[in-house]
């Protein structure tokens, strides 16, 4: 896994009102999220950090509900997300708000997110998106780069590369609110959504290899002619 450690420091949001249009970024990610809410079950849903704490969910088939955090006021319990003081597999459903977008290893938050998913359990990240307008912005302006609270944008690609590293299946992804200034951009068509701002993926935890090595199924294959060919050499003895 290529390595995604921020040498940095990262100061992340309290809540969406303190990033620029960050109540439009809140609404239109819950427009994505609430199709998908339904559709996830379980015991345990776990909202880490602040930003996931002021997702409405309310539409989630899992009522117990937990809010986690190192700040905020609607934290159920205080801790550091890189660290979660919970059992191994002992959550149904994990959201990650950006989370990965301010957290100085990305990679160990993910790792540490997936120990305590449970088998077949459901993982939903967002982030920004750095091919659109904010990313364009970043890279082009340094006093914009000291703003946003020195967000990280991780493309739609690395982050998927990462989730089928840790063994999950992808659901759903895309990339939305191309605008954001606008509060929302339903009049923009589908093949907009690649510059979207931010972007969202669903994704299932899952117990078996999605896809077989190739090279380890060669390995598995029986080998007839070598065999055929040690039972002629022995009888010829």
């Amino acid at each position: 896994m290529q390595t995604a450690r921020s040498v940095k420091q990262i100061t992340p949001p309290v809540s969406w009102a303190e990033l620029p249009w960050g109540e439009y970024y809140r609404v239109a990610l819950e427009r994505q999220l609430e199709p998908w809410w339904p559709k996830i079950f379980g015991f345990h849903l776990l909202k880490i950090g602040s930003l996931s704490t002021e997702i409405d969910s309310r539409s989630c088939l899992v009522r117990h509900q937990v809010n986690i955090g190192l700040q905020g006021q609607n934290m159920d319990v205080m801790a550091d997300p890189h660290y979660l003081p919970f059992a191994t597999k002992s959550a149904d459903a994990c959201l990650l708000a950006h989370m990965l977008t301010y957290s100085i290893n990305p990679h160990w938050l993910l790792r540490e997110v997936d120990r305590i998913i449970i088998d077949d359990g459901w993982l939903i990240i967002s982030g920004f998106n750095p091919i659109s307008v904010l990313g364009l912005r970043k890279a082009i302006s340094p006093i914009y780069r000291r703003l946003v609270c020195r967000a990280q944008m991780f493309s739609m690609l690395r982050q998927l590369d990462w989730l089928r590293l840790l063994n999950y299946e992808v659901i759903h992804h895309t990339n939305f609110h191309v605008l954001p200034w606008q509060s929302g951009d339903s009049r923009y068509d589908a093949a907009a959504s690649i510059f979207g701002c931010l972007n969202v993926i669903i994704a299932r935890k899952r117990t078996i290899p999605l896809t077989l090595n190739p090279a380890r199924a060669t390995l598995l294959k029986p080998k007839f002619s070598n065999a055929l060919g040690t039972v002629k050499n022995f009888h010829r003895r």
